[in-house]
């Protein structure tokens, strides 16, 4: 039995709605930790460095990757996202439930790489209600739109290699579920 406190990762395909599910678990339950991924990627609108990813450079991610700095990376839609170890492993030994919120590929590292980790899945309603809310976003290009879709029909498939399996129907409900799973003893 590991000493650490848990790590919960949630993932599922782009558009599901990860980022709005754990900004209201966050909101309900402040004492949990979200790890902040680093990205190659530009910030989109509102977004701040340091607070909804460390942006940062090829040249920079790579010296992460070559120094195991990284807990888990992804090349995700022409961009590399990756989880800073040193902070995700301080958090837990500190005693503070951590929770990362990354992409379908970096949760299979996560759960090679930490293997008390539980990998939590948020699938769509339906194919259609998650391609309209990628197309809904508005802060894309259609020919990221059209990569992201295509990533997320392999991605659903990936669903039962999860620990749990939460359909975002509704925010409020998913998030509730989400924390009534972790006060279960998650991790």
């Amino acid at each position: 039995m590991s000493d650490l406190a848990p790590l919960i990762v949630v993932s599922g395909p782009s558009g599901v709605g990860k980022s709005t599910v754990v900004a209201e678990v966050l909101r309900r339950d402040p004492s949990i930790w979200l790890s902040v991924s680093a990205t190659t990627r530009s910030p989109r609108p509102g977004e701040a460095n340091g607070e909804h990813y460390f942006f940062m450079s090829n040249e920079e991610f790579d010296a992460l990757v070559a120094t195991g700095g990284l807990l888990e990376w992804a090349q995700y839609a022409g961009n590399r996202y990756g989880t800073p170890r040193a902070a995700v492993s301080q958090h837990r030994a500190d005693g503070r439930l951590v929770l990362l919120e990354i992409e379908v590929q970096g949760a299979r590292q996560v759960r090679s790489s930490v293997p008390d980790a539980t990998l939590v899945f948020l699938a769509p309603p339906s194919a259609a209600t998650l391609e309209d809310r990628l197309r809904n976003r508005g802060t894309e290009e259609e020919s990221v739109v059209a990569a992201r879709l295509e990533v997320a029909t392999a991605e659903l498939a990936a669903a039962g290699e999860f620990d749990l399996v939460l359909v975002n129907a509704e925010v409020d409900q998913c998030a509730q579920d989400l924390l009534d799973f972790i006060s279960r003893g998650a991790g």
